[in-house]
């Protein structure tokens, strides 16, 4: 690999590790200043003790690696990395979504905290999807309050009763009268799924919510308490692309096509 491409990887790198503004702050400082006060210029310019040690880490990779390099080719390739970085960006997120133990190490965001930011975020519409539900006094709030700003709240459940055996499970119960009352309610009837060789019917597994086709929640973690705190859960945040989209889409057309059954608005006595 030859000096002028590990500048290169070493300028992506950067990029794709700091904020956009904060890497233009070290291109504008390596434009602006000469070799022997850019490091003061860099510790001077960026606060952040992480960020200004990973800059620095840049400028000495640059000075051992290729010095013979124009500072300005070295600062209009930080330029294109982070343009290239912030568009990818732009385009689409991935956050890792985890409960469960945490030894430091590894900065997951926590499964409820990524949800409610979902929720929060939306301006038109959520579905929202879950296996079982069960006392998510958080979750009902944040629907509550999307549904008093106008945004249109479709719920998904795999049964508006209970789950067999697991009389606490009682979906729309849990959810809540001021949930309900604000939402459309399906669930996938026995009667159109498929069965096994056993004939039992297939059940709906998913646990998902996506906010206006531009944010998706995808998790193991049902929406119950125990999910969101003791359970071991691993998940995704996504903003942007085209994922959001499909995903929505995909259960617009399970109700299109009735896949779905809507529950009555009194559907839970």
């Amino acid at each position: 690999m030859n000096s002028h491409h590990i500048i290169v990887e070493a300028a992506t790198a950067l990029a794709s590790s700091l904020p956009t503004s904060t890497v233009e702050t070290v291109a504008a400082a390596i434009f602006s200043s000469g070799t022997t006060s850019l490091k003061a210029a860099v510790t001077k310019r960026i606060p952040h003790h992480q960020h200004r040690d990973r800059a620095l880490s840049f400028i000495d990779c640059w000075q051992y690696e290729a010095p013979d390099l124009d500072k300005s080719v070295v600062a209009i390739a930080l330029q294109t990395a982070a343009l290239s970085e912030q568009k990818h960006r732009d385009s689409q997120t991935v956050e890792l979504v985890w409960t469960g133990p945490d030894d430091g190490d590894i900065p997951f965001r926590r499964t409820e905290q990524a949800i409610l930011q979902l929720l929060d975020s939306a301006q038109e519409r959520i579905t929202l999807v879950s296996f079982a539900v069960y006392s998510i006094p958080n979750i009902a709030k944040a629907l509550v309050k999307a549904a008093q700003r106008g945004v249109k709240l479709t719920v998904i459940v795999e049964t508006p009763d209970k789950l067999g055996g697991e009389n606490e499970y009682s979906t729309l119960r849990a959810l809540g009268a001021q949930v309900e009352a604000c939402s459309s309610v399906y669930y996938w009837p026995k009667e159109k799924r498929k069965l096994s060789e056993k004939n039992k019917p297939g059940i709906l597994h998913v646990k998902c919510a996506v906010a206006d086709g531009e944010w998706l929640f995808l998790s193991s973690a049902n929406l119950t308490q125990q999910a969101f705190t003791i359970n071991m859960e691993l998940g995704t945040l996504v903003r942007g692309g085209s994922m959001p989209k499909r995903v929505e889409q995909q259960f617009t057309r399970l109700i299109s096509s009735g896949t779905f059954a809507r529950l009555p608005s009194d559907g839970v006595s």
